[in-house]
C-alpha cells in the first residue's frame, strides 16, 4: 500500500497540501528562498509561477532495475529546475523551459493513466520546485483511486522542511549526489551550499523510508535509491560521497554509479568537462564505492559509453 493511502483516510493529507501551498507566497518551497509570491503568478529561479509545467509524461523502461520491473516506471517530467548544470542531458526541458503548463486536475489525470498503464510507480523527475503542486494533483488522484507507490527523483539540492512535508507521502526517495565540493557545485550548477544542504536532505530522506526495499518480483517499493553521476577529472567527488552515504547513511544504500555522463548544453564552456569519462574513471569510482564498504550497487551500467579517453 502507498504511504499517503494512510495519511489521505486520516484526513492529513490535506493539511499537508496546505503547509505546503503555504510556501508559495513567498516562495520557501527549495534552499534557493526566492521569496517571490508563486501564487500570484510571480517567478524566481526556477521560473515556475503558480501552476507546475510538465514536459511529458509515460511509461519509461530507462530507469533502474527495481523501478521499471516489467511494465516500466510511470515518469512525469516536470519542467525546468532550481538548478543550472552547465552540463544538463535534459537540458532543453530543464533550462529551456519545453513543457507546458498543467492544472490540478491534468496532473491528476496523469497519475492515473499511468496507473491504468500498468506501471509500477509514479515516478515524479524533477520536483523539488513543485511540491505543493504534486500534492494537490495527488489528493484529487487518490479520491478517484490512485494508489502505486511515489518516486521522489530529485537533483538533491531538496530543502529538510518541505521534505518533511513529503513524510508519509513518498515512497521512495532517488536523490542526485552530485558534488562533494561546494566551490565546484557552485561553478558547474550555480547554486551554494550544494554538498551541506544535499547531505541534510539524503539524510532525512533515508530517516523517513530507511533503506530499499524490492518485492520477490524485483519492484522497489519502499526506501532511498541514491544515483551519483561520475564526472571527468574528478569533478564529482566519489570518494567523499561513498564515504558519506557508509558511514553517515547506511552501508545498504542503495547506489547507481552512474557511467553516462556526456558532454551536452554548455558544458564546453568549461574544459574539464569536454569529454566523456573514461572506463578507467568509472572503474575507479566503482572501487571507491566498494572500499567505501557500500554492498549494493546497481550493475545496470551501459558498457557502449564506456569510451577510451580519446583527448590526448
Amino acid at each position: 500500500m502507498a504511504a499517503y493511502l494512510e495519511l489521505y483516510h486520516s484526513g492529513k493529507l490535506r493539511e499537508r497540501v496546505e503547509a505546503a501551498l503555504s510556501l508559495l507566497e513567498s516562495c520557501s518551497v527549495c534552499p534557493r528562498n526566492c521569496g517571490v509570491n508563486r501564487l500570484a503568478g510571480d517567478v524566481g529561479k526556477c521560473r515556475t509561477p503558480r501552476e507546475a509545467m510538465v514536459s511529458s509524461y509515460g511509461p519509461h523502461f530507462g530507469e533502474e532495475s527495481p523501478l521499471v520491473g516489467r511494465h516500466g516506471s510511470g515518469t512525469i517530467f516536470f519542467t525546468n529546475c532550481n538548478l543550472r548544470c552547465l552540463f544538463c542531458q535534459n537540458y532543453s526541458i530543464s533550462q529551456l523551459g519545453e513543457g507546458y503548463k498543467v492544472s490540478k486536475e491534468e496532473l491528476a489525470h496523469m497519475m492515473l493513466s499511468l496507473q491504468v498503464r500498468g506501471c509500477h510507480n509514479i515516478n515524479l523527475v524533477s520536483p523539488t520546485h513543485v511540491v505543493p503542486q504534486i500534492l494537490e494533483a495527488l489528493e484529487l488522484a487518490v479520491e478517484s483511486g490512485l494508489h502505486l507507490p511515489l518516486v521522489y527523483n530529485s537533483g538533491g539540492y531538496d530543502l529538510v522542511e518541505t521534505l518533511r512535508i513529503l513524510e508519509g507521502v513518498i515512497d521512495i526517495y532517488m536523490p542526485d549526489m552530485k558534488y562533494d565540493d561546494e566551490k565546484i557545485a557552485r561553478e558547474l550548477s550555480g547554486i551554494e551550499n550544494y554538498p551541506e544542504i544535499n547531505k541534510a536532505a539524503i539524510k532525512e530522506m533515508h530517516r523517513q523510508v530507511g533503506d530499499l526495499e524490492i518485492s520477490e518480483e524485483g519492484v522497489a517499493q519502499r526506501g532511498l535509491l541514491v544515483r551519483h553521476l561520475v564526472l571527468p577529472n574528478g569533478l564529482a567527488g566519489t570518494r567523499g560521497i561513498v564515504n558519506f552515504l557508509s558511514k553517515k547513511i547506511s552501508r545498504n544504500t542503495y547506489v547507481n554509479i552512474m557511467a553516462q555522463y556526456r558532454p551536452c548544453y554548455r558544458a564546453l564552456e568549461n574544459p574539464s568537462l569536454g569529454r566523456r569519462i573514461s572506463s578507467a574513471e568509472f572503474y575507479e569510482a566503482l572501487s571507491l564505492a566498494q572500499e567505501a564498504g557500500l554492498t549494493r550497487l546497481d550493475k545496470a551500467h551501459p558498457v557502449e559509453i564506456l569510451r577510451p579517453d580519446m583527448s590526448g
